[in-house]
């Protein structure tokens, strides 16, 4: 009687594990890009199931409180492009000395290389006035919408696409640009597009400008400054730990407490 032959079967515990492996490969994988967008356009299913990940975000009280505005109109683009350079300069004002040579050859976005801009706002009136736990705490719905911000990054990384956050903005020329109704918040402005490649380490640690904190640093046990013992035996915290900061790279100190609020 001819042997038969199963395909090899994969344990539950074997499947978790790979797809935690996955899951931490996806997020350190995950950068805040400025110069290695390609300017190819996105196929719309991909945005689709881009937005569609963003839209799948918890929300306090289900309120989901953002909004996605597409942005592709060169004009719009180049006025907002015109607007961060000029912000930009007011920061590059605010340092001296070995900061200012480490922040002058930094690029701060990729307004006109993406392919598209999506700006994710937040409305707080959104199931009010009564929202369900946001009586205590009022930025729990600002919380919200960073959750999504992430679920779109996340997507779109595992899409091969990247996301640069732009930071360098005055919300109220952001809503007189778009259009944007008294008391809704732009958020997030987010450069997307097809890129050449995903850097190994963000950009502000292979300029100098910052280094990774070590979890270790961040870590507390029942109180603020308890000691908090980590593990570094199992394949997934070796992963995380492999990604934490390139080697043999000097670092300027953060001396200035004004830092560019990059989502690295």
């Amino acid at each position: 009687m001819p042997s038969q032959h199963h395909p090899a079967r994969t344990s539950a515990p074997d499947r978790a594990t790979s797809a935690a492996l996955a899951f931490q490969d996806l997020v350190h994988r995950r950068r805040d890009v400025r110069g290695e967008f390609t300017g190819a356009p996105i196929a719309a299913d991909v945005l689709t199931r881009v937005l569609t990940a963003a839209h799948a975000a918890p929300s306090v009280g289900l309120t989901q409180p953002w909004d996605f505005i597409r942005v592709t109109d060169d004009r719009t683009r180049h006025a907002f492009h015109a607007h961060v350079q000029d912000e930009r300069a007011v920061f590059a004002s605010t340092l001296t000395g070995p900061r200012a040579e480490c922040f002058a050859p930094i690029r701060i976005e990729g307004v006109l290389s993406s392919s598209l801009c999506l700006v994710v706002t937040y409305d707080a009136d959104r199931g009010g006035p009564a929202v369900l736990g946001r009586h205590a705490i009022a930025d729990a719905g600002l919380y919200s919408v960073c959750l999504a911000v992430e679920n779109l990054w996340l997507a779109a990384t595992a899409e091969g696409l990247g996301v640069g956050w732009v930071s360098f903005y005055r919300e109220e020329f952001v809503r007189e640009l778009l259009g944007i109704p008294t008391g809704v918040r732009p958020v997030a402005w987010l450069c997307v597009g097809p890129v050449t490649h995903l850097e190994a380490h963000p950009d502000l640690e292979r300029a100098g400008w910052a280094r990774r904190r070590p979890l270790a640093d961040a870590l507390h046990e029942e109180w603020w400054g308890g000691h908090y013992e980590t593990t570094s035996r199992h394949p997934v915290t070796q992963l995380a730990a492999s990604r934490v900061r390139p080697e043999g790279r000097q670092l300027v100190p953060a001396t200035s407490p004004a830092i560019p609020t990059h989502q690295e």
